[in-house]
């Protein structure tokens, strides 16, 4: 009997990776294969949070349908399946298999039997899905909750992933334990709104509790936590990150804009002396690293609120920062507003992300000089000749990379610690030398 193919892609968020990782989980018996032309099924965890994500989940779609082998399996998994099932049944024809949200778990079963499935609750993986952890030997995403309490004008989310489910502290110390046996040292603890961690549970503060439990697992010599929300974001829970010996002082708090009038129409629950006073509370951290994320062009945006924006995003000086065009999603508050031209949204986008782009330089150049413990990933796709790393205080995947371009002729094992020289920023990239091993 010959082997099984597989070929999977995943688009969107970490959190849609780490459901990914669960359904490469319960396909072991498949061989992963890089082409779409070989493989007997084939897997696309869409993303359906704004236009352009949506765009390229359907666009992946058809380009997977016109490249795949004849009596393959096509199936379409993830956030859009799930938000516009009638419709993309309808409508995609060349889909063979459509699942939303909530049967990872059970994606074998399922094309076992050639058929789909959109099970109401939305799936959570826990300690007894055995994942694949992909890109990485020593990095692992953990899934804290699904869902969200926040009724943010612009996002459809709650929409359908509904409301904040929390997994126990057990059971992340759990599958964090088994991913430490393995060799995992270093995580980064994702859900949709971090900071309300465990409050379904009566956990006032169950983030704090988290890094308490998540502090006390052998093996564990590195961790973070993304996407920080302000108003449930407290002054303990930055001291207690800052404090810490394993969590870097790394606040991902994504406020979307900082003008009262415009925090106000987007019900982000805080307003603009409140936020302020919890990212200058996060600049008093020795060594903090801020990151953000703003959307341009929202329904009422003046040029007075967008001119506060940049002239805040000017002065605060992010690490990094991610600007998003307004997108009109239906199944939200903002969807009957009265819509800024798309020509006006994306002009405020381009010049708010070339402030984005010299905040982070200015970032950067603060590193030049400085020893830093960087994790060597492997050979850059620069050059042969140069090495990748990502300084431990940096998010995977999303805060970039140093290049090393002298090792001191020492032997680098990738995938392990090294203290490096940061010697000089060309362009925008730093370049390093190391120093020696941390192991």
């Amino acid at each position: 009997m010959s082997e099984k193919t597989l070929h999977i892609v995943s688009l969107g968020c970490s959190k849609n990776l780490v459901d990914s990782e669960v359904m490469l989980g319960r396909l072991r018996d498949y061989t992963l294969v890089d082409t779409p032309q070989s493989a007997d099924v084939i897997i696309v965890n869409t993303c359906g949070f704004i236009d352009a994500a949506k765009e390229e989940s359907i666009n992946t779609i058809l380009s997977l349908h016109d490249a795949r082998k004849k009596d393959s399996l096509l199936v379409m998994s993830g956030c859009l399946s799930e938000r516009y099932k009638s419709d993309l049944q309808k409508e995609l024809k060349e889909v063979d298999i459509f699942t939303g949200v909530g049967d990872y778990d059970k994606i074998d079963e399922l094309i076992s039997a050639k058929k789909g499935s959109y099970t109401q609750s939305v799936f959570l993986a826990d300690e007894t899905n055995e994942r694949v952890i992909t890109g990485s030997s020593y990095h692992a995403y953990i899934k804290m909750a699904e869902g969200c309490n926040q009724a943010c004008s612009f996002c459809a989310i709650p929409h359908f992933k509904g409301k904040l489910h929390s997994r126990t502290l057990n059971s992340i110390v759990k599958e964090v334990k088994a991913l430490t046996e393995k060799g995992f040292w270093d995580f980064s603890f994702i859900s949709q709104d971090s900071s309300s961690y465990g409050r379904d549970m009566g956990l006032k503060d169950g983030l704090v509790e988290l890094i308490d439990e998540v502090e006390k697992i052998e093996g564990v010599k590195s961790a973070r936590i993304l996407y920080l929300y302000p108003s449930t974001t407290t002054f303990d829970l930055i001291d207690k990150i800052a404090d810490s010996k394993v969590f870097r002082t790394y606040y991902d708090m994504p406020i979307q804009h900082i003008d009262d009038e415009m925090l106000r129409t987007m019900k982000r629950g805080f307003g603009e002396s409140k936020t302020k006073a919890l990212l200058d509370h996060m600049k008093t951290k020795e060594d903090a690293f801020i990151r953000t994320t703003f959307i341009a062009g929202h329904p009422g945006e003046s040029e007075e609120s967008f001119a506060n924006l940049c002239e805040f995003t000017k002065s605060f000086g992010f690490d990094r920062a991610n600007v998003f065009s307004y997108s009109n999603e239906e199944d939200t508050a903002a969807y009957e507003m009265e819509q800024l031209s798309k020509k006006t949204i994306d002009k405020r986008a381009k010049i708010l992300g070339e402030i984005i782009d010299g905040t982070t330089l200015s970032s950067l150049e603060k590193m030049v000089g400085k020893d830093v413990n960087v994790v060597i990933d492997g050979e850059s796709s620069e050059h042969e000749f140069l090495l990748s790393a990502r300084p431990l205080d940096w998010a995977v995947d999303v805060d970039g990379e140093i290049l090393i371009n002298d090792t001191s002729d020492m032997s680098i094992d990738f995938g392990n610690i090294y203290k490096v020289k940061v010697t000089e920023l060309v362009g925008s990239q730093l370049l390093a030398t190391v120093i020696n091993s941390e192991q």
